[in-house]
């Protein structure tokens, strides 16, 4: 079995992320976001869809992104 880096669950069904050369072990979909999902730089949500990108800085949508003034920036749907 595999131990979860983020609940330390030790899981037989635990899964692999890799990513920017990097292995990842988790015991579910919310451990796995919880780690690797990055976070919306106005309103601190994790970021799951399409969210938008500037600078470095990441938004969850145009919204939060016109918060703080990006006003460039638009959602994709």
């Amino acid at each position: 079995m595999a131990v979860c880096e983020v609940c330390g669950n030790d899981y037989e069904l635990a899964f692999e992320v890799r990513a920017s050369g990097e292995v990842h072990i988790f015991d579910s979909l919310e451990c796995a976001a919880q780690r690797m999902a990055p976070i919306c730089d106005n309103c601190s949500c994790r970021i799951l869809g399409h969210g938008l990108q500037a600078d470095g800085a990441f938004y969850c949508c145009a919204h939060c992104a016109r918060q703080k003034g990006r006003a460039e920036l638009v959602d994709h749907a």
